[in-house]
């Protein structure tokens, strides 16, 4: 702690001096002499002995003085301001995504698990960016609009099951859907992190069309390759990724590409994408002085109440 004018408290010892002044002037001679009980009766007894009363007044002083100091603690303050971007999050709730083959603590765990512990810490993490989700199996829908409230969006992410929109993979609508809800906006800066763990079986159009589509009006498309089987090394396996098309789709969007086969490279990919779009909040906290001196105000307010409340008396 310390003072914003420090020099006050060089008034604490005022009431001494003054006091000191006064029984140090001569007496006045009197003309006429009395014995000096003469007018005792007539002084109140608070008046001739109140310690109590003489207690107060220099708690008074005292805290007059120090709230004239200025007492102030150093503090900080994050800045949180609007980044003018908006993010949506595709997020693929197909039936493959309950398949548990990944490991955490020594436990197996669901894909779409996974997922929501890393997307929801990521999203905790962008104060200042508006974040939007959209999820798609058979058919995509927005589950929760752009928004600054990224505690309620990564409600939404904890939220959600699979099957609540069908069991295929509609890729290509759950990109463009993000996309279209993106040009609803103004923001300067527009991202789609799309999240997938299968092959495109339900779109309407073609997942390519879709982030040209994107790109032509200025979106960054970001994607994530989620499972341990591609189409390149598996062919013929049911729950492989199409890893190579989820690459195109980034490279058309001017993103990245991600490549996660289990919880490490998982982390690692919220780490990288952490640095692709930075957080607007890593820059340095506001240093400002809290101010006290309402404390000892009040103080000094009340203790003079309770004098006169006392003399009244």
């Amino acid at each position: 702690m310390s003072f914003a004018f420090p020099l006050a408290l060089l008034l604490l010892p005022l009431p001494l001096l003054i006091r000191r002044r006064l029984a140090a002037r001569a007496p006045v001679a009197a003309s006429l002499r009395v014995a000096s009980g003469t007018f005792a009766a007539a002084l109140p007894a608070r008046g001739r002995d109140d310690p109590l009363g003489t207690a107060l007044l220099a708690a008074a002083w005292t805290a007059l003085v120090l709230a004239l100091a200025g007492p102030q603690v150093a503090a900080t303050k994050d800045i949180v301001t609007a980044s003018g971007r908006e993010i949506m999050l595709a997020l693929d709730l197909s039936g493959s995504m309950v398949k548990e083959d990944f490991v955490l603590d020594g436990k197996p765990l669901s894909r779409l698990d996974a997922v929501k512990r890393v997307a929801s810490r990521f999203v905790a993490a962008r104060r200042g960016d508006r974040i939007g989700l959209v999820i798609f199996g058979d058919r995509a829908y927005v589950a929760q609009p752009p928004t600054f409230d990224v505690d309620s969006l990564a409600h939404a992410i904890e939220a959600a099951q699979i099957g609540i929109s069908g069991r295929s993979t509609a890729i290509a609508d759950g990109l463009g859907l993000a996309t279209r809800r993106l040009l609803q906006g103004d923001a300067k800066s527009k991202v789609v992190v799309l999240l997938s763990d299968g092959v495109d079986t339900s779109g309407k159009v073609q997942a390519n069309d879709a982030a040209r589509l994107a790109a032509s009006h200025g979106i960054v498309i970001h994607t994530i390759a989620l499972g341990p089987e591609d189409l390149e090394s598996q062919p013929q396996s049911r729950d492989a990724v199409d890893a190579a098309a989820l690459r195109d789709m980034a490279g058309a969007g001017g993103g990245t590409s991600f490549r996660v086969r289990g919880m490490e490279e998982l982390e690692a990919m919220a780490t990288s994408l952490d640095e692709l779009e930075p957080n607007p909040m890593r820059r340095p906290p506001l240093s400002y002085w809290r101010p006290l001196w309402m404390w000892p105000g009040g103080a000094a307010l009340a203790l003079t109440a309770l004098i006169a409340l006392r003399r009244r008396g």
